[in-house]
């Protein structure tokens, strides 16, 4: 009788492997061992795909980057830029709160991974078009990603426990509802996304409408470039 094959080892196997692990236990939990032993495969048999631990983690975040929707700027999907923010930073967080054990990797930045820089890409050049100058397109791209996976790394509701006695309001007389938001964790922290978002959305269509009202003012009679 023919003995059962094992299915074969490839990246993708891999990357789904220690996603799985991060999201279990966290970024310590990922190993070359621990993910070998996990596979069923020899240590070794991963160098074949990945170099380094560093490298799987990498692929792991690239990963979670390719499930963000990017439709939304897609040339000809009608949405203004504002709205396209909006939706993409909806879609990024979700990604995020899916896996926030990877986060602090995708904070640093998307580095060469090519769902990552879809993601840079995508946003920058729909910002562009939209009227923005490339310098503060960058800036805009900067701001979004500081807010999104900051509001991914940890939970405001999550950071109070459920037991009244520990707001005395002896101490605390403005904490008298505290012990209720664990409970209400998702809708507080989803609120709080909200909230923030509008705001920064907000002040981002201050400075557009002040540009435009700047490109289109009149030069001063006579004047010219470079002149005092």
């Amino acid at each position: 009788m023919a003995r059962p094959r094992k299915p074969l080892l490839s990246r993708d196997r891999i990357v789904a492997t220690a996603g799985a692990l991060v999201d279990a236990e966290g970024l310590e939990a990922v190993s070359t061992r621990r993910l070998a032993a996990e596979l069923g495969v020899s240590g070794p048999s991963l160098y074949n795909h990945f170099r380094t631990k560093d490298e799987i983690l990498e692929a792991v975040a690239d990963a979670v980057s390719a499930q963000v929707d990017l439709s939304m700027f897609a040339e000809g999907d009608g949405r203004d830029w504002r709205t396209a923010l909006h939706d993409w930073a909806v879609s990024y967080r979700a990604a995020l709160t899916d896996h926030p054990n990877i986060v602090p990797v995708l904070a640093r930045g998307p580095g060469r991974r090519p769902a990552g820089l879809r993601v840079a890409d995508a946003v920058f050049g729909a910002m562009v078009r939209a009227g923005w100058p490339p310098a503060q397109a960058t800036h805009i791209g900067a701001l979004m990603r500081y807010f999104i996976t900051g509001s991914a790394l940890g939970s405001f509701a999550r950071g109070f426990v459920d037991d009244a006695t520990a707001y005395d309001p002896a101490d605390y007389p403005h904490l008298g509802q505290a012990h209720l938001l664990a409970e209400r964790r998702e809708k507080v922290d989803e609120g709080a996304f909200e909230t923030g978002l509008r705001a920064l959305l907000d002040g981002l269509a201050v400075q557009y409408e002040a540009a435009g009202a700047a490109r289109s003012r009149p030069r001063e009679e006579g004047g010219r470039p470079g002149a005092r």
